[in-house]
């Protein structure tokens, strides 16, 4: 899930909160759409993902990252950019126009370079629960941070804590996508239902058989069916207005979510699938064998250390970085859903940028809130004769993509 956008045809202004209204903003101000899309805007000026929620193999296999290559990406919440260092890429270039997350990515990576052991590391953002967190913030990341984020994490919330206080206080329970996961919760043990009772189960059968009796029917409850109707209650999830419309494709919202949940609760075994951790335990599971991505696993975190380096994060749009840089100097691109939401100039624009970038064999890989490429009858058809569509791999690697809340994965490279 992300938070950039392709900039408008006229340059955006610099400040980064503008920046994130003028790529939110289809409607008049004083329209209900138009002061939505105001809502939202400012939702995101806030951390939202503590957690990606793309699956980094699945990209992975898709980019086919080699060694010196030159991979732009949205950060969202880091997970997948730092996890893209295991393929030895020369360098991965992040952006987020939520300066948010470009403090949340800058902290992981000064973590991952300054915090003495995997035991550590594995504290911090695996466990994110323990008091020694802070402590380490103070004694060891703190002097490696730059300014803006330092001041991020150590400003206070309406509450009075200080954000740092977050990686004591269940880190994957804090984030716009964390509130929304704990509604969620509350709203199922409101019908006598604790979400928790999945990840008791044993196989798949018994994940099918929770899923069935006691998770499947809360979609049914009005108040659940009422609730999901409304597109603000889905801005937790990182559902802006636009692309509300186009994941429920003409039919009821909790239907949509209820398939996109049981996707995610059946069809991947639990021993393997972290996201269903985060969705249905509110975190990662404890003990040696619980699942986690890439970059927090132990048997990879040397190299991650050696790699960061050639890990930066800026708080632009895509479109921006990728206007600066040289011709076919780009090796991959990874999009998130960012197209999602934007208009055709910003998709002709932002495609402009990737095809003048591409090297030789580029690819792109981006996920859609439906099924269907959108570029396919929107793209400039110039653009787009430029790029070969992998249809049928692109559909083996969504059905196995274990996040599973996306309708389409895509990925495309450039022609010869």
């Amino acid at each position: 899930m992300s938070t950039v956008l392709a900039r408008n045809e006229n340059p955006a202004p610099k400040n980064p909160r503008r920046r994130l209204r003028e790529a939110v903003r289809r409607n008049a101000p004083l329209t209900r759409e138009g002061l939505a899309e105001y809502i939202f805007a400012g939702l995101f000026q806030k951390l939202v993902y503590a957690q990606i929620w793309e699956d980094p193999e699945i990209d992975m296999e898709a980019l086919a990252i080699g060694p010196g290559h030159t991979v732009v990406t949205i950060a969202s919440g880091g997970c997948n950019a730092l996890s893209y260092l295991l393929a030895d890429p020369g360098r991965v270039e992040a952006v987020d126009l939520n300066p948010a997350h470009v403090a949340f990515n800058r902290l992981k990576l000064a973590a991952l370079q300054t915090l003495p052991s995997y035991e550590s590391f594995h504290r911090f953002y695996a466990m994110a629960d323990d008091p020694q967190n802070v402590a380490d913030y103070r004694r060891f990341i703190r002097p490696a941070l730059d300014e803006a984020s330092r001041a991020y994490w150590e400003g206070r919330t309406l509450t009075g804590r200080r954000r740092i206080s977050m990686f004591r206080r269940h880190l994957y329970r804090h984030g716009l996508l964390g509130h929304f996961i704990g509604w969620g919760h509350r709203v199922a043990r409101l019908y006598g239902v604790d979400p928790r009772i999945l990840l008791e189960a044993r196989s798949r059968d018994e994940q099918r058989l929770v899923f069935d009796t006691r998770i499947a029917p809360l979609f049914d409850k009005r108040l659940v069916r009422w609730m999901t109707s409304r597109k603000s209650s889905l801005f937790g999830l990182g559902i802006p207005p636009q692309q509300y419309e186009v994941l429920a494709g003409g039919a009821g919202m909790a239907g949509v979510l209820r398939q996109r949940l049981e996707r995610l609760a059946c069809d991947f075994p639990l021993s393997e699938n972290y996201f269903a951790w985060q969705a249905f335990g509110r975190g990662y599971g404890r003990g040696e064998q619980a699942p986690l991505p890439p970059y927090l696993r132990r048997d990879n975190f040397e190299a991650l250390r050696v790699r960061a380096a050639r890990f930066s994060v800026e708080n632009v749009s895509i479109t921006e970085l990728l206007a600066a840089k040289p011709s076919a100097s780009v090796d991959r691109v990874v999009l998130l859903d960012a197209q999602d939401w934007m208009s055709d100039a910003q998709l002709d624009a932002l495609w402009r940028e990737i095809t003048r970038t591409a090297a030789p064999g580029a690819r792109v890989i981006f996920r859609t809130a439906a099924e269907a490429n959108l570029l396919e009858g929107r793209l400039a058809p110039s653009l787009l004769a430029r790029w070969h569509y992998r249809r049928e791999q692109s559909l083996a690697l969504h059905a196995r993509d274990r996040s599973s809340i996306y309708g389409g994965f895509h990925l495309l490279v450039l022609k010869d």
